[in-house]
């Protein structure tokens, strides 16, 4: 834990971490929030589905772009653009009252326009520490992560079943406007400049250590939607027992990224993170109660943020920084992708044969998610002993004959 203190006390990284953290934590209110409050005013999930489907494919679309555009207008301007529109969309969806469409395209356009925050900071932390420091400042951060995901669905369900699901959005907003002013305005933010890369748009994606760091993010989320859905089937959606044991995940998670943050990251090291996920997902389907689920997750639960630490390393070490922001933005979209194809493969097996339905969905993501970086090994950078920092931008410099 010495390693951490240490890092909290370098300049500026306790401030940028807990900056992004809030202007982030929407990302863990807002699917429950939209279902809330448009089941109340539909009726149906489905329909509150489809609004959060239009909302998952704008983010989507917009991830390695609006990263992109940070290395060609700069950090605050796009950051304050995207804030901005994303914060009039969640208003409208709050408080306007539309038909069906108009929501679909309200949560659209939220979607199109959610900050690129993770990438942001994620590209500014090579900046802020020295190059031993990197790879568990990326645990760390992977780690603190979880508490989006552990306090604002929370939140979020709290506010909206007690005080009114208008509120429990306009409470999202409140978080993205206030965490993203507190972001955009930090010192660090102004410090570091992106360079324009001259690269073609999605070239990034050439670079084999960021098409696996895509590729496996998309089935470790996609593991970790299923279980979810299974947890929440086992348990039905009124038991409190489901965010028990979603909290207590989430909790591993966190620990688990405390504690392995300092492993170097060799060539297996993806592996054998995705193989314990597998394991304790596999044990979920054999967990026959609540204590011995809590268990099996526990263990699938305890290298989850350690591999997303190994995913941002990957990233970081192999492309030059112009493109690091847009390497981040694909790796966010196929993680984005990734909980959409989870819980839709899930809820058609848990309906088909019920909640062990979704738990062997699970398995079958991490087992993919497991072989895909035995199999290409190769593409795994070896990072003990070396810099995870970015690769330095480099052109010809002319020079005068003599």
């Amino acid at each position: 834990m010495n390693a951490y203190a240490q890092l909290l006390r370098t300049p500026g990284v306790a401030r940028i971490i807990a900056a992004q953290l809030v202007a982030r934590f929407p990302g863990g209110m807002i699917s429950l929030g939209f279902l809330l409050h448009l089941e109340r005013i539909f009726h149906s999930y489905g329909s509150a589905g489809l609004v959060l489907a239009a909302t998952s494919v704008g983010q989507a679309v917009s991830g390695p772009l609006t990263s992109r555009w940070m290395g060609r207008w700069g950090m605050r301007p796009v950051l304050l653009l995207t804030v901005g529109v994303c914060a009039i969309a969640l208003t409208t969806i709050a408080l306007a009252p539309l038909p069906l469409w108009g929501y679909m395209a309200a949560g659209l356009v939220a979607g199109l326009s959610y900050p690129p925050i993770q990438p942001a900071v994620r590209t500014i932390y090579p900046k802020l520490v020295n190059s031993r420091q990197l790879t568990p400042l990326f645990s760390l951060d992977a780690s603190a992560q979880e508490l989006i995901w552990i306090a604002g669905p929370v939140i979020v369900t709290f506010v909206a079943t007690q005080i009114s699901t208008t509120i429990g959005i306009l409470l999202s907003v409140v978080f993205l406007v206030g965490g993203g002013a507190w972001f955009i305005f930090s010192p660090e933010v102004g410090r570091v400049r992106i360079p324009r890369s001259k690269r073609r748009f999605g070239s990034v994606l050439t670079r084999p250590p960021v098409l696996l760091s895509t590729a496996v993010g998309f089935l470790l989320v996609g593991a970790c939607a299923a279980t979810e859905a299974a947890v929440i089937a086992t348990f039905g959606e009124g038991d409190s027992r489901s965010g028990v044991v979603l909290a207590i995940w989430a909790l591993a998670s966190l620990s688990g990224g405390l504690a392995l943050g300092r492993l170097p990251v060799g060539p297996w090291a993806l592996a054998w993170r995705m193989a314990v996920v597998l394991i304790g997902s596999a044990l979920s389907v054999v967990a026959w109660e609540f204590w011995s689920l809590n268990a099996a997750l526990i263990i699938a639960g305890l290298c989850i943020a350690p591999a997303l630490a190994v995913i941002f390393a990957l990233v970081s070490s192999s492309v030059k920084f112009s493109d690091t922001a847009e390497a981040y933005g694909w790796v966010g979209t196929g993680q984005l992708i990734g909980a959409a194809a989870g819980s839709a493969v899930a809820g058609f097996l848990i309906d088909a044969g019920g909640a062990d339905g979704g738990f062997w969905a699970a398995v079958a993501f991490a087992a993919v998610g497991t072989l895909v970086p035995v199999l290409f090994r190769r593409a795994h950078p070896d990072l003990r002993g070396r810099d995870a920092s970015p690769l330095p931008d480099t052109e010809p410099v002319p020079v005068q004959p003599s």
